[in-house]
């Protein structure tokens, strides 16, 4: 039965769909496309705001201090702006900086998270977004980064996907049964 409808024919003949255009990336890819960048959006905003102190919170994981700690700090905001509103502004889209760039800030916070866990450095601000709704680096903070990083995989899979193949046109015989069914 769906297979009579997806290849049912429009008023003059033409398919119902167009195979020319590429196919969208699926409801839940653009829904966490959304939501991620939302979140990597409100992230940076709240670097942004708390700019002055983001190299302290950055210092207190152990491995830069002074002008690289400012470097990383404006890395970070630069890299979380960018994949933020390029993920919100385009959920549909199949390009890939967005997701590179969104990929690329969740392995910098997760090799932070991880290094500064295993070395059992305490972190009193996790620093995701900044000096406000901060969390102390526990299990909880090493969870989310694991789950960008996957998240981050499937926004690449997603992207990567390769259009099916257009449909072949109906057969006669399939015509008919499609004539047949719709009288």
């Amino acid at each position: 039965m769906l297979l009579m409808f997806a290849r049912m024919r429009c008023r003059f003949g033409e398919r119902a769909y167009s195979s020319r255009l590429p196919p969208a990336p699926s409801v839940q890819i653009m829904v966490l496309r959304i939501v991620l960048g939302a979140v990597y959006t409100a992230m940076a905003l709240g670097q942004l705001a708390s700019l002055g102190r983001m190299p302290g919170i950055l210092a207190a994981y152990g491995l830069v201090t002074g002008a690289a700690a400012i470097s990383l700090a404006v890395a970070l905001i630069a890299g979380e702006l960018v994949c933020g509103v390029g993920l919100l502004a385009r959920p549909r889209s199949k390009a890939l900086p967005p997701v590179w760039v969104f990929t690329a800030v969740s392995v910098v916070w997760s090799l932070l998270a991880v290094q500064a866990f295993a070395r059992e450095l305490t972190v009193a601000n996790c620093g995701c977004f900044g000096s406000y709704l901060f969390q102390r680096l526990s299990w909880f903070v090493l969870v989310q980064d694991a789950l960008t990083l996957v998240y981050a995989g499937l926004l690449l899979r997603g992207v990567r996907r390769r259009p099916s193949p257009p449909a072949e046109p109906a057969s006669r015989e399939s015509r008919a049964v499609m004539e047949e069914a719709d009288s």
